[in-house]
């Protein structure tokens, strides 16, 4: 299974205890993935359609024991890709539809919005309806991406007023949900690892969200050491690539004059960079007598860099 049917497998098995809270997650799904049906004789039914098993128990659920409403499960099974199976939940009776229609604020005034948003805030007022209500959305047409590959968490809706108003459900939760068009529809998502173990903490989903949490103290942990090991590797390269340039310079002024020239300091600095080649400017310090600093010796060194310069360009110009 994916990380995305975890998530929604563990959510399908969570039944809240207050029946606002049961109401507003049935609001979300059947506006999210169901359809209302009316027959010739103006009569009500209502349809839930989806792709996952864990989304049809949780829906088949609720509806029995919110509204003690006996529903009617089909499964179909695709001809082109035989493992893909369709869950398909029907209310039939038209005073149920109507019970359940006006009990999650579906319709209003006897008629059905056209697409089948809450027309009330009362169905998503408290704090924990709002979280029943975002479990049910993203049940009925969310997905998360595997956080071991990135962080990407959408719940996909037909209407832009729908994305909307989910949105703003979202972000009462202080998080920053953001709304993209994507072909014909408009999806609500979140990319940000700590948002996403928050709205999965809004939803309840504390096994998917410690899940998520290890995945990216690891991931972390990964990138913390590959920076240090970068840092350190820079800052090898950059001692290597100094320690090369100061012996060429060295070898220079001795090929070119002699250390006989050189002052006490400069002279006893060369002869030890020499003689230890992979000595640190620490190192080469604590060789020295009397012993001299890291910043000491960095000094001489370049106090012989620039003596090197010198010849190089005197010679240049002697040629010329």
């Amino acid at each position: 299974m994916s990380f995305s049917s975890d998530v929604k497998d563990e959510l399908s098995r969570q039944i809240s205890l207050g029946r606002h809270c049961q109401i507003a997650e049935i609001a979300a799904i059947i506006s999210l993935c169901g359809k209302v049906i009316i027959s010739i004789e103006d009569k009500y039914c209502i349809k839930v359609h989806t792709e996952n098993v864990a989304v049809a128990r949780k829906y088949f659920t609720l509806i029995k024991k919110t509204f003690n409403i006996n529903t009617e499960i089909s499964i179909r099974r695709n001809v082109y890709l035989k493992k893909t199976r369709t869950y398909s939940i029907l209310i039939k009776g038209h005073e149920d539809s109507v019970r359940v229609l006006n009990a999650c604020k579906l319709i209003e005034d006897g008629e059905i919005k056209e697409n089948l948003s809450i027309v009330s805030n009362l169905v998503i007022q408290n704090s924990c309806c709002k979280r029943a209500f975002i479990r049910g959305a993203f049940l009925a047409s969310g997905s998360i991406s595997d956080p071991e590959k990135f962080y990407h968490l959408e719940i996909v809706c037909t209407k832009h007023d729908k994305a909307v108003q989910l949105q703003n459900i979202i972000n009462t939760f202080e998080l920053e949900s953001k709304i993209v068009q994507r072909k014909k529809y408009y999806v609500v998502y979140i990319k940000e690892g700590a948002q996403i173990v928050e709205i999965l903490n809004v939803m309840e989903a504390h096994v998917a969200l410690m899940n998520l949490e290890n995945v990216r103290i690891l991931k972390e942990m990964r990138n913390s050491v590959n920076r240090q090991v970068n840092c350190e590797t820079a800052n090898i390269n950059k001692t290597v690539s100094a320690a090369v340039k100061q012996i060429e310079d060295i070898k220079y002024i001795k090929a070119r004059m002699g250390f006989e020239g050189l002052s006490e300091g400069l002279g006893d600095v060369a002869r030890i960079r020499l003689e230890y080649p992979e000595a640190t400017l620490k190192e080469i310090g604590e060789l020295l007598s009397p012993p001299v600093g890291k910043s000491g010796v960095n000094h001489r060194l370049r106090k012989l860099s620039n003596l090197a310069q010198e010849l190089r360009e005197f010679d240049k110009e002697e040629i010329l």
